[in-house]
C-alpha cells in the first residue's frame, strides 16, 4: 500500500511513530511534516504574534507542498493525522488524483483546533478516533458513518527500557510524576495530592504549567515538556507515573477516558497508576499490571502504599510491561488500520 502521511514527524511523536509503523508492516511511506512549514513552538509574545500574522503563507505553503507531493507518489492513500493545518481544497484535489483519504484523529473535540478540521470531516473516507466517544460525536455532529476507535499504542523505538545513569537519576527521579499539558483538573488533583503528602518528591513535566496557581505544587513543575528518549527516562526514573486524564473541552461529548499515557507508561516499563473508568480498566488487569484510584483519596492511600512496596510494585510494573509488549504497541495498531484501509 502506498501511503502519503500528513503530521508531525519531531522524535517521540505520536504521528511519526505510527507512520512508522505502518512502513514496518510493509506499506510504502513518504510524509510531510507540517511543522516545517507551520511555526507553532515559539513562547515569545512577539513571536506569537507574528506567528499568527504569516500562519495563512504557511499553511498556503504547506498544501501547496501536499498536492505537489501527491502528483509525485501519486499514493493510494492520503493518511492525515489530525489535519489542522491541511485544507478542504487540498482534500478535493486528492480525492480528484484518485486518493483514498483517511483522517487519524487524537484529541477529543473536533471543534476545538481551528476550521478546517470541521470543514474537512465530510470529505473523508474513513476516520479513525482514538476516542469511544468520537464515535457517536462524528456521527451526531457531522452524519459520520464511516468512522472507526482505534485506541493510542506505545511506540516501541521510544518507549523502551533506557539504561539509567546516575545523571539520569539525579535528573529525572522522584516518588511520583506526571507528565501531560497543564489543565485545571490535572492542577486541583495534584495540590490535593501534594497538600495530602507534602514529604512525597512529585515532579511535574509538560507544557501550560506556568498557568498553575496553587503554591503547594510550584517547586514540583519543572518548566519543560520531557520528549523523545527523556519521557521515556522520565518514566522509568519515576517510581509511580500517573495517568490523570484531561476534563470534558468545547466540542466533546466527554473528557479523555483513555490517552496515549494509557500505553506509553507500561510500554516504557513504568509503573502506572491511572485514573479508573469503565474504559481504562479493559486494557490492563487491575493491581496486576497496573494500578487505578477513583477519586484523590484513594490516590492517596495507593501512592503511600505502593511507595512503601518495592517488590509488589516492580512485580506489576513487569506485568503491566509485557502486557503492552504483547497487545498495544503501534504496530499492532498499524495492523488494524491497513485491514479497515484495504476496505475503503
Amino acid at each position: 500500500m502506498n501511503i502519503l502521511s500528513i503530521g508531525p514527524l519531531w522524535r517521540g511523536s505520536n504521528a511519526g511513530g505510527l507512520f512508522r509503523a505502518l512502513s514496518r508492516q510493509g506499506c510504502i511511506i513518504e510524509t510531510i511534516d507540517e511543522l516545517y512549514y507551520i511555526s507553532l513552538q515559539s513562547k515569545n509574545t512577539l513571536l506569537k504574534i507574528f506567528e499568527k500574522t504569516i500562519r495563512p503563507l504557511q499553511e498556503k505553503e504547506f498544501n501547496i507542498a501536499i498536492r505537489k507531493k501527491i502528483q509525485l507518489l501519486k499514493p493510494e492513500i492520503l493518511f492525515i493525522y489530525k489535519g489542522a493545518f491541511v485544507q478542504p481544497d487540498t482534500i478535493e484535489f486528492a480525492k480528484k488524483n484518485n486518493c483514498k483519504i483517511a483522517l487519524f484523529y487524537p484529541d477529543v473535540s473536533l471543534t476545538f483546533h481551528g476550521k478546517n478540521i470541521p470543514a474537512s470531516i465530510p470529505l473523508y473516507d474513513i476516520i479513525f478516533t482514538t476516542k469511544t466517544f468520537g464515535i457517536d460525536d462524528l456521527s451526531q455532529k457531522f452524519g459520520v458513518k464511516n468512522s472507526v476507535f482505534i485506541p493510542h499504542g506505545f511506540d516501541p523505538e521510544m518507549h523502551r527500557k533506557l539504561l539509567i545513569n546516575e545523571n539520569a537519576t539525579l535528573n529525572f527521579g522522584c516518588d511520583v510524576s506526571f507528565i501531560g499539558t497543564w489543565s485545571p483538573k490535572k492542577e486541583k488533583i495534584l495540590s490535593i495530592l501534594k497538600d495530602k503528602l507534602p514529604q512525597i518528591n512529585l515532579k511535574i513535566w509538560g507544557d501550560q504549567w506556568n498557568r498553575a496557581n496553587s503554591e503547594n505544587i510550584k517547586n514540583s513543575i519543572q518548566g519543560n515538556p520531557v520528549l523523545g528518549d527523556l519521557y521515556a527516562l522520565a518514566i522509568q526514573c519515576s517510581k509511580i507515573n500517573l495517568g490523570i486524564l484531561s476534563e470534558k473541552v468545547s466540542g466533546a461529548s466527554s473528557g479523555d477516558l483513555i490517552t496515549s499515557r494509557t500505553f506509553h507508561i507500561p510500554g516504557a516499563s513504568g509503573f502506572m497508576l491511572h485514573e479508573k473508568n469503565i474504559e481504562s480498566i479493559q486494557y490492563f488487569k487491575e493491581d496486576e499490571e497496573v494500578v487505578f484510584f477513583e477519586d484523590t483519596e484513594d490516590l492517596v492511600n495507593k501512592i503511600t502504599y505502593y511507595l512503601n512496596n518495592i517488590e509488589l510494585r516492580n512485580k506489576i510494573q513487569n506485568a503491566g510491561h509485557q502486557r503492552a509488549l504483547a497487545e498495544h504497541s503501534l504496530d499492532s495498531r498499524a495492523k488494524t488500520i491497513i485491514e479497515y484501509l484495504k476496505t475503503i
